[in-house]
């Protein structure tokens, strides 16, 4: 298997071994990056997200073991070469007992420092292969996490609920992770091994949803040529994710309602109580206090689903997440693409942050991934960012418009992008997207596109 060519991140308080190691890996064909002390270290282990640490253990102020510990902490995955000095092969042996991954002596010879940091990213190569064999068989719905405090909340909150067989409301704004919230809930429960079925219920008219819920008996309607199963039926035993709930008509809400009290239905045209165990989570990025006001949605189906309560927070109110995910999202690209990307520039970065994403992590995804796609690399540089994505502030798209004409705008803009990008092929758009083909066939018809 190829060495993973990744960014390497050199930590010493002496300037002559950073500028020597440099050298040395980018002869190598690395991205270096250096720190002289352990605080510099930790921010630059923030900004760059490297593959591989070579870490003295001897430092002024926060020594080698004491930064080790930090950055277990914080990437519990990057892998860490530490750099010993003569004396201090105790240390060393400390440093691998507090998850250090091997160590190479100092003074070092160029041949034999090569060879440590080869043998360490093949490795992180190895881990890599595994984490997008995952990938490949679920690329959609694996959970990538952030570290900021309302994100955490929320994941709290959804571990709780998994232990649970009550039902979960989802509430956010469109992109931010709702249908990845539900998937880790019930990879979480003791339903993993069981269905998890996930139905738009904004894609279908209320004959076909109340069908696709429930399944219709054989004649029950025009076209009804077999019986079918609904996917409340065939969900038995596992979860049933409802995205975009507050979209259902009131005739299915009430329906529904009686099914989440006896836990039974009929298909339709069918007379027989049909009984299931299913969990359901609900989703939607709706105002539904507002919509109960309005009497489009059912104050009791309402209080029925919100057993347990869960707001995803958009991005821009969780900012310092978007280095994380950025990362993420370039590694996984440029794994993708077959391009040889290593990091991003701090301009890049800035202009990442400085953004509102009214999209959120969704949006945030379309741009990395149309950037690598753009770019040359090996660094992302500002300049490969979609300029028109960064054209107009969503502050003053907020203040010029009501938020449904502003969703509605960026909605239009997105999917023009997106169609653009697969050369007007619907499928491969709706799957860029991650929604239902006949959503997004929907969204162009109503939003007058083409």
């Amino acid at each position: 298997m190829e060495a993973f060519r990744g960014t390497i991140l050199v930590i010493d308080d002496e300037t002559d071994t950073c500028e020597v190691m440099r050298d040395r890996l980018e002869s190598m064909g690395y991205q270096a990056v250096t720190a002289t002390t352990g605080k510099q270290g930790l921010e630059l282990l923030e900004r760059h997200t490297p593959h591989l640490v070579l870490l003295d253990i001897e430092m002024p102020g926060m020594n080698g073991l004491e930064v080790l510990k930090e950055i277990r902490k914080r990437e519990p995955d990057v892998v860490v070469v530490m750099i010993t000095a003569h004396g201090t092969l105790e240390r060393a042996v400390q440093a691998m007992r507090e998850g250090a991954d091997d160590f190479i002596p100092k003074p070092f010879e160029p041949d034999h420092m090569a060879l440590i940091v080869k043998k360490a990213l093949e490795r992180e190569t190895l881990r890599r292969g595994v984490e997008l064999l995952s990938e490949e068989l679920d690329h959609r719905y694996r959970m990538v996490v952030g570290r900021s405090a309302p994100l955490n909340r929320a994941l709290e909150t959804a571990k709780k609920a998994a232990a649970s067989k009550s039902t979960v409301l989802l509430l956010g704004e469109s992109g931010t992770g709702k249908e990845i919230f539900a998937r880790a809930i019930h990879n979480w429960s003791d339903r993993k091994d069981q269905p998890f079925i996930a139905i738009n219920c904004v894609g279908l008219s209320r004959e076909l949803l109340e069908s696709e819920l429930f399944g219709h008996e054989k004649g029950a309607f025009t076209g009804a040529l077999n019986l079918k199963k609904g996917k409340m039926e065939l969900g038995h035993g596992g979860t049933v994710f409802l995205d975009e709930i507050g979209d259902i008509s009131t005739e299915l809400q009430t329906k529904l309602l009686r099914f989440l009290q006896e836990r039974e239905f009929e298909r339709v045209g069918g007379t027989k109580p049909i009984n299931v165990d299913i969990r359901i989570i609900a989703a939607t990025n709706r105002d539904l206090d507002s919509l109960i006001q309005q009497g489009r949605f059912r104050e009791d189906l309402y209080y029925r689903l919100n057993v347990v309560l869960i707001t995803l927070p958009p991005l821009r109110e969780r900012k310092e997440d978007i280095p994380i995910l950025a990362n993420y999202f370039l590694r996984r690209f440029a794994v993708e693409t077959k391009k040889s990307f290593t990091g991003m520039t701090q301009e890049t970065l800035e202009k990442l942050i400085a953004y509102d994403w009214p999209g959120n992590v969704r949006e945030l995804a379309n741009v990395i991934e149309s950037a690598v796609v753009l770019g040359q690399g090996p660094m992302l540089t500002a300049s490969d960012l979609p300029a028109k994505s960064f054209s107009v502030a969503p502050a003053r798209v907020r203040d010029a418009f009501s938020y449904h004409q502003a969703i509605e705008s960026y909605r239009r803009e997105l999917i023009l992008k997106v169609l653009a990008q697969t050369h007007g092929s619907r499928a491969a758009a709706a799957q860029v997207l991650g929604i239902q083909r006949t959503y997004l066939s929907r969204l162009i018809k109503t939003l007058r596109i083409g």
